[in-house]
Order: C-alpha cells, then sequence, then structure tokens
C-alpha cells in the first residue's frame, strides 16, 4: 500500500515537535502561582504550534483524499483533532467567545474526515487509548509529561479490562445463563474487572492530583468545529462499559434517561463499537434472564451460574463507586473548589457546569451499583430477589 506521505508527516509532527510545545507551555503554567491562567502567557510557542500544525493541515486539505481505508483516516482523524484540542487548551480557541471555530482548514479536514467514518469531527479516546498505535514504545499524548502518560496507559488498561469483560458477557447471552459452560466466561468477567480495579488503585495512587487538574484535564475540553460546539473526549466513550450496564441489566435501553446517554456517545465512538452497542440494545439482560427462571432456583445449575453472575455484578458495582468517589471527587471537585468562579467556567469536557455533571455522574454510579434509589430507574428491588432467591 503506498503511504500518504503528508499524514505521514503529519503523524511524525503530533508525535515530536507537538509534544514537546504543548509540554513546554504546560512547565510555564504550572510555575506561575495563578496556574490556571493560561492567556498571555508562553505566546511564541503557541504561535509555533498554531502554524506549523496549519501548514501540515492545509497540505491534507488540498490533498483531498486522506488515506487508505480506516485506519489512515482515523489517524488524519485524531491528529487534527488533538491539533484543535491543544489549541483549545491554550486559549487560541474558546467557543464561549466565538461564533464559529477560528480555524476553517482545520474544521473542513476534521469534518470531511469525520462525515466519511460516521464519528464526531474531533478527536475521540480511543485516539488516545485503544487505538494509539505505539512507534518503538512510544504512544501519542499531548506532552511528555509523566502524569499525562500514565493517565493514558492506566485508562487503556482499564479500557482493555472492561472490554474483555463485555466480551465474555456477550458469549453467554448465545449460550443462555444457564447453561454449565457459562462458568468460563463468568470467571473471565470476573477476572477483568478484579484487574480494572487494581488499575485505577495503582493509577489514583500515583497520579499527582495537581498536574492531572492543570496539565492533563484542561486538554479535553469542548471546542467548536466549524460553527458546531463539540463535547470533550470522555474516557467512557466505547460500547464495552454501556455492554455491561445493559448485559448486566443494570440499565435499559428503553429508560430515556439511559438511552440519551447513549445517543449522545455513539458518535463518539468507532464505527465497529457502535455496531456493538446497537446489537447489545436488542438483548434480554442476565439479569433479567435470571429473574425469569427463579422457579428453579433450588437447582444447581441455577445457583451456581445466579451467584457467578452476582459476582461480576458486585465487581461492576465497586468499579462504579471507585471511579466516581475517587477519581471525580479528588482530582475534579476537590481542586476545582479552590478555583475562582470565572476559572470554573468551561471546566468540564462534556460542557455543563460542574455541579450539574457531578449530579449526572452520580446519577449514572447509582444505577450501576443498583443502589436503592426510588428517585431513578434502579434495579434494586430486582437484585434483592434475586439474591434473595439463592439464599
Amino acid at each position: 500500500m503506498q503511504v500518504n506521505t503528508r499524514a505521514e508527516a503529519f503523524d511524525r509532527w503530533i508525535r515530536g515537535r507537538f509534544v514537546e510545545l504543548n509540554t513546554q507551555l504546560e512547565e510555564l503554567y504550572f510555575r506561575q502561582d495563578d496556574r490556571a491562567r493560561v492567556e498571555g502567557v508562553g505566546d511564541p510557542l503557541k504561535a509555533g504550534l498554531r502554524d506549523e500544525g496549519h501548514g501540515h493541515i492545509v497540505g491534507l486539505l488540498k490533498e483531498g483524499n486522506t488515506g487508505d481505508g480506516f485506519q489512515s483516516a482515523f489517524n488524519v482523524l485524531g491528529n487534527v483533532g488533538l491539533y484543535l484540542a491543544a489549541l483549545r487548551r491554550h486559549e487560541l480557541t474558546n467557543p464561549a467567545r466565538e461564533e464559529r471555530s477560528p480555524f476553517p482548514e482545520a474544521s473542513s479536514l476534521a469534518l470531511h474526515v469525520g462525515a466519511s467514518l460516521g464519528m464526531a469531527p474531533r478527536f475521540a479516546t480511543s485516539h488516545l487509548a485503544t487505538y494509539n498505535r505505539a512507534i518503538d514504545g512510544s504512544r501519542k499524548s499531548f506532552t511528555s509529561l509523566r502524569d499525562e502518560l500514565l493517565f493514558i496507559d492506566e485508562n487503556t488498561r482499564g479500557i482493555l479490562s472492561l472490554q474483555t469483560a463485555a466480551d465474555a458477557l456477550t458469549r453467554i447471552v448465545h449460550l443462555g445463563v444457564t447453561n454449565p459452560a457459562a462458568d468460563v466466561l463468568f470467571a473471565t468477567a470476573k477476572r477483568a474487572l478484579e484487574d480494572l480495579l487494581q488499575f485505577n488503585e495503582r493509577l489514583f495512587r500515583e497520579l499527582d492530583v495537581a498536574r492531572f487538574f492543570y496539565c492533563v484535564r484542561p486538554y479535553y475540553k469542548p471546542y467548536r468545529v466549524g460553527r458546531i460546539e463539540y463535547r470533550g473526549a470522555n474516557a467512557g466513550d466505547f460500547s464495552g462499559i454501556n455492554e455491561l450496564d445493559l448485559l448486566l441489566g443494570m440499565c435499559r435501553a428503553n429508560d430515556p434517561y439511559y438511552t440519551n446517554l447513549l445517543v449522545d456517545k455513539m458518535s463518539f465512538m468507532l464505527p465497529a463499537d457502535q455496531a456493538r452497542l446497537r446489537e447489545c440494545m436488542t438483548f434480554t439482560s442476565l439479569l433479567d434472564e435470571l429473574l425469569a427462571s427463579l422457579e428453579h432456583a433450588g437447582a444447581a445449575w441455577f445457583r451456581a451460574n445466579a451467584t457467578a453472575f452476582l459476582e461480576v455484578c458486585d465487581l461492576f458495582g465497586r468499579y462504579a463507586a471507585q471511579h466516581h468517589d475517587a477519581l471525580v471527587k479528588r482530582f475534579i471537585e476537590e481542586p476545582a473548589a479552590r478555583l475562582s468562579q470565572t476559572a470554573q467556567q468551561g471546566l468540564t469536557a462534556s460542557g455543563p457546569p460542574l455541579p450539574v455533571l457531578l449530579k449526572s455522574l452520580e446519577v449514572l454510579r447509582d444505577m450501576r451499583m443498583a443502589a436503592p434509589r426510588t428517585d431513578l430507574p434502579s434495579r434494586f428491588a430486582d437484585f434483592q430477589r434475586l439474591r434473595g432467591a439463592l439464599k
């Protein structure tokens, strides 16, 4: 296959000079008394980042055909998305003060490639996680800061674990939740979630709160592509986490609140993930399948599989609590509380004010834990029925 030299040159710039410029800017910001101050700091570095990236983008836009097949086009989409995200981080663009992006060439390239792939025209989580191709051991990132690389690597390990668990449970759908052979699949899902908890514990232990809050998180802010403002990439923008929600029965595809979340994130997923999620929305959950067989609760096959199912659910609930109570509270909520009211504006990757985001995340956490709440569609009572049948 003939190499697209312009796309390759842009990729080399993203992996090299782009990282160097961002890292230098982060060090300037972090040395200030007010680490949240960005405007008027490091302007020559910002101009270099803007202009060098622009030169690559103009060449790709003129070329028209950005590559051969999905992989090349997806890589270009990620690179132009990383470039625009960095411009947003360094306040060279801000959707709050603009009606359209001040970078029309980059917007045009992102819109062209995004539309051809069926994805949002910005970088997605997969660009820095499961499709972040390493060259000689080095993967893409915004900076070379230790804490960003730690965040990317542990997030990737966590996503891979959730995908492994979702793959295993999806296979159970085709066997039937009471099939004796499902034991090996429940065991695979359980090991994957146990690994996930360990990866998160290591991340929370080793990640520096200030470095994450001031030097990593800002690259995930919303920005405009053309006239439209697109929310930031979210670590949950892959199908595996939602497959687990639906397969375990914690959430339901016909719940308007939850389905709205799926619709919002669909275009931020890989096309293959979008297809997996659509198929998963047609399955009967393993919880509902077990509840339909409660008359056999005394049988050994029922007790073994239902017990294994509940062990997986408990681990998934522990993960949901761990993610929200450790990551969100310690690394976002608490440091944000120390910012001025002005600095808190535009803080979140998803766009809404932080209190609104935190409330929505708490709802999702409690749904995944099947918490005893009557103000949301919790499956608490159904899980109590299943647990009671095993006593």
